[in-house]
């Protein structure tokens, strides 16, 4: 007697749980043939902001890990994905249509980018800060810091990149110590909710990253305009109104990075896009 098999049902990633979207609304998701994969849920406004209150409660905790604690925990994701590997080979090669070898190109291009940040946790303030001269007893110094909170749109429609666009989008956010609510590829969403599925066991604690599937053009305006969200990321931004959502976020005052043609590069200006400067003076002892 033959079993039925047990499809994956791909739901939101908010808060380290997993809900279905607040509205009950779901889309389908196919191959680049019209062949049905999965249903996914198709995020509300009101997931948009219950992403942003798990951000901000869980700011204070991951920004105040040390630098090295947070790059043990971005390589640990690195290792958990190795280990599940030939899950995400298989999900892009039927969301993508892509050949194996081009499946197994990307997840390990993912890997790599997750080891690739996870190295510059502890580094990047050592570049970014600085001893600045001053004529007086004084020291004073420049600390890079995290923003806080911020939404972004992970890459739309690239070739060969809903697996490699989200965690080049999300990565360098993480380093500093922000939270991240991100939107996935809207056509091509299971990589990235199975990727949620990693961070949850990766030691990545709840609510560092909030992942909503569906119309990026029914969330980003929310998202942009929201008060407790401290910066956008536009990456994958380029087919909407976008200069709407940066002069949303001008209201607000957020920093905001422009969309980008394509997978964003592995970079460092990507890290710095979003800390905040602190500079300290202090007293110099006089002997």
């Amino acid at each position: 007697m033959s079993r039925l098999s047990i499809p994956k049902t791909y739901k939101l990633a908010i808060g380290g749980k997993f809900p279905r979207s607040e509205s009950g609304r779901t889309y389908e998701v196919t191959t680049p043939k019209g062949v049905f994969l999965a249903n996914a849920s198709l995020a509300s406004r009101k997931d948009a902001r219950d992403a942003v209150v798990a951000a901000r409660a869980a700011v204070s905790g991951w920004a105040g890990a040390t630098a090295y604690n947070r790059g043990q925990v971005l390589y640990r994701i690195a290792e958990l994905l190795e280990g599940r590997r030939d899950q995400f080979i298989e999900e892009l090669r039927l969301s993508e249509g892509a050949s194996t070898a081009a499946a197994a190109k990307q997840v390990d291009a993912a890997i790599d980018a997750w080891v690739w940040y996870a190295g510059w946790t502890d580094k990047f303030t050592q570049v970014a800060g600085s001893g600045n001269p001053v004529a007086g007893p004084y020291f004073n110094l420049s600390v890079p810091e995290p923003t806080g909170v911020v939404a972004a749109i992970a890459p739309q429609g690239v070739a060969g990149g809903s697996l490699l666009g989200f965690v080049t989008t999300v990565a360098p956010i993480l380093v500093a110590g922000n939270t991240v609510i991100v939107i996935a590829d809207e056509t091509r969403p299971l990589s990235a909710v199975s990727l949620a599925e990693v961070l949850a066991t990766s030691d990545v604690p709840g609510g560092v990253v909030n992942v909503l599937t569906g119309s990026p053009a029914e969330m980003a305006p929310w998202l942009a305009s929201h008060a407790d969200v401290n910066a956008l990321d536009l990456a994958g931004a380029g087919a909407l109104e976008w200069i709407d959502l940066e002069i949303a976020a001008a209201d607000t005052l957020k920093r905001v990075v422009r969309p980008e043609a394509g997978i964003p590069d592995l970079a460092l200006d990507r890290i710095l896009a979003f800390t905040e400067t602190k500079t300290v003076w202090h007293t110099k002892a006089l002997i």
